[in-house]
């Protein structure tokens, strides 16, 4: 698994031009004014959530989240702590330890089980906040790390300020519409690729939606080792398109890090993160399951999630739902 992924860190650090410096990349000020921190959620209202909610069909649920286990994914070779987790208390060790001085008859009767996990912000499927990457040393709405970013955290667009999420879904099944076992290795998914999915599909996607795009690669996340090799992922193109031409709210997917690598342009290792998230506001997902979806041919639905409100941090821990539309 380590000489893979060592594999996958060194494309990550490879400069390989392949899609043209068009613009100058600057950090975005946003429409809602000097003191947004959440960027295109802006666009949810209560209105937007009421409207999302009124076309649910039935009470079925789709658990979009992946679990989290020991050895499951992570970026832990590029110095990030992989998920770990241990127990604190057993029944048999509270009859031994007797920890709240209950007796041992109290604590042969009454067992007691505790634990204790330690991770990294972004493993599992977990939402990027707008401080997790910039440009020049600013981030979106133009907040200076020199000036916000202390010992303990971000002051300014932490994932405690990520409001619970309730939209309009659309998913775009990418996978089947190439009609693949699999995409190929490190496949740029395009603008063409979403259009031609969205008509097979006989699914438009509308201002202020939540649009997840389905790889397959999810199906891979409990082998860590294929997960991570070499994975497909949305180009720069594609979330232009979403973002300016359809003026989407929320972005997710299912692979490990949303984009494809190596980069697509010579001066940025992921424009995609820092266009989204530095110059656009736009938050995304990762490592989504959406294979349920997928297998039922649901397209659109209401969109629920909400994220761990870590103060400070630039992701967090994100278990969304899907409730399909009639």
């Amino acid at each position: 698994m380590e000489k893979k992924f060592k594999l996958l860190v060194m494309a990550l650090l490879t400069v390989v031009c392949v899609y043209p410096q068009e613009y100058a990349e600057v950090v975005g000020k946003s429409p809602w004014g000097p003191q947004d921190e959440i960027g295109t959620l802006n666009l949810m209202t209560d209105s937007s959530r009421l409207l999302a909610l009124s076309a649910v069909g039935t009470g079925q649920i789709y658990d979009l989240s992946v679990d989290y286990f020991v050895g499951m994914p992570s970026f832990h070779l590029l110095g990030d702590p992989p998920y770990q987790y241990w127990l604190t208390h057993t029944p048999h060790g509270t009859v031994v330890d007797d920890p709240n001085g209950m007796g041992d008859e109290m604590n042969s009767k009454v067992s007691y089980t505790g634990d204790a996990i330690s991770m990294y912000t972004h493993m599992g499927t977990h939402i990027d906040a707008l401080n997790h990457f910039g440009l020049n040393g600013k981030i979106w709405n133009g907040y200076a790390s020199a000036e916000y970013l202390g010992d303990k955290g971000w002051q300014k667009s932490g994932a405690e300020t990520i409001p619970p999420i309730v939209a309009r879904g659309v998913m775009i099944d990418i996978l089947a519409y190439k009609g693949l076992e699999s995409l190929p290795e490190n496949y740029r998914i395009n603008a063409s690729d979403l259009k031609g999915a969205l008509a097979m599909q006989n699914v438009s996607v509308q201002k202020g939606d939540v649009v997840l795009i389905r790889t397959g690669q999810a199906r891979l996340y409990h082998n860590a080792t294929e997960y991570l090799h070499q994975y497909p992922g949305i180009n720069l193109e594609a979330v232009k398109w979403l973002v300016e031409e359809k003026e989407i709210m929320l972005l997710g997917a299912d692979n490990l890090s949303f984009e494809a690598f190596p980069p697509e342009r010579k001066d940025n290792w992921v424009p995609v993160h820092t266009y989204l998230l530095a110059e656009k506001g736009v938050m995304f997902i990762e490592q989504m399951y959406l294979e349920d979806l997928a297998a039922d041919s649901i397209y659109t639905f209401a969109f629920i999630a909400a994220s761990l409100k870590l103060r400070g941090a630039s992701g967090a821990p994100m278990r969304p739902i899907a409730i399909p539309y009639k």
